[in-house]
């Protein structure tokens, strides 16, 4: 099986330290926030080398002692976990589109089995919280007049789409959810991130933001699939991580929170145009078709209602997208401009 089977649970014993138990994952630490380590789970194919339901200990020497170790397994097989389990949070899933539409039932396995696997575990050991990383993709299109789309809106999704292994398996991992908090009192809680971006992603990866800065340092032109007028709302992650941690702990369960930038919508055309004032030099865009691999049925927009979050839970983002970018854009060159055959450009070291 390959990697993108991850889900974490977690004790909290009260003095600041947090002891993981993630299962099936490569993930590495990328950096400080309220004084948790984020971990980037890099479920990539063939990074894993693990037979399936194996569990392994890896014993980390982390700043501080914050994370105690990892358990590495498959959240699809049965879960043996030893001792109390106070929050579960649950992040396992195939999000980037080439790679579910290479391994559609795996996908979906992620989100139903594995979905229920870690909620029995939640139910067995009394977990105080269950957090479900859904997504805005279940939403599909929504139109014009759901713009800004909130948590009631019931969504626009093919059924048997090329998109559909994702959206509709996590449409019925919140309702598995759901369930378990109406019949075995599971406090669940579900988030439904939009477009979070920031340090700690991968050059290849193909999402928009790291792979135009991929390209930018390449000297290479700006793909854009489309007219480019498609439009995102980019949450900064320390912005998401600060609303999934709010989330978890809420007092509230049984609830879903959109969480994500209120900034508003930028198409493709204009994210070029900013990381050209960014970098302070041309870039050049190729706008081309959409490849094969690439599932069809793309949303033309997608920006969240962050009225319900805002009132429940004081979730306010901070971050907005010139200084994201710039922030990533500082976190690449020292990351990655070694790699890349492109001066760096100190006009880029604004201070934050």
């Amino acid at each position: 099986r390959i990697a993108g089977r991850l889900g974490g649970a977690f004790t909290y014993d009260g003095d600041g330290k947090l002891n993981f138990y993630i299962q099936k994952g490569s993930y590495q630490l990328l950096e400080n926030t309220f004084g948790f380590e984020k971990l980037d789970f890099n479920n990539i194919e063939g990074q894993i080398g693990l037979k399936n339901g194996a569990l392994k200990i890896s014993k980390l020497a982390l700043k501080g002692d914050k994370i105690s170790y990892f358990l590495k397994g498959d959240i699809c097989a049965p879960l043996k976990i030893d001792g109390p389990v106070d929050y579960i949070i649950h992040l396992a899933g195939i999000a980037s589109p080439v790679y579910y539409i290479k391994y559609p039932l795996e996908t979906i396995h992620t989100a139903t089995i594995g979905t229920e696997n870690l909620l029995e575990l939640a139910r067995k050991k009394k977990a105080k919280k269950f957090l479900f990383f859904s997504s805005s993709e279940i939403y599909g299109d929504p139109a014009p007049e759901f713009v800004p789309t909130p948590e009631t809106y019931r969504g626009n999704v093919s059924s048997t789409g090329p998109r559909a292994c994702y959206d509709e398996s996590k449409r019925l991992g919140e309702t598995l959810c759901m369930v378990y908090h109406t019949v075995h009192k599971v406090p669940i809680v579900i988030v439904r991130p939009f477009n979070v971006y920031g340090p700690g992603m991968k050059q290849e990866d193909r999402r928009v933001v790291p792979q135009f800065l991929s390209c930018a340092f390449a000297g290479k032109p700006l793909p854009i699939h489309g007219s480019g007028l498609q439009t995102r709302s980019y949450c900064y992650i320390t912005d998401a991580v600060i609303g999934f941690f709010k989330t978890l702990l809420t007092k509230r369960s049984g609830e879903v929170y959109n969480i994500g930038s209120h900034e508003g919508e930028t198409n493709l055309v204009d994210l070029a145009k900013a990381l050209e004032k960014l970098l302070k030099r041309k870039l050049v865009v190729a706008k081309i078709p959409y490849p094969p691999e690439y599932p069809a049925d793309e949303p033309s927009r997608r920006c969240p209602d962050l009225t319900k979050a805002k009132k429940e839970l004081a979730y306010v983002p901070k971050v907005n997208l010139e200084t994201g970018l710039r922030r990533i854009i500082n976190w690449y060159e020292d990351t990655y401009v070694a790699e890349v055959p492109v001066k760096r450009n100190a006009q880029t070291r604004k201070k934050k």
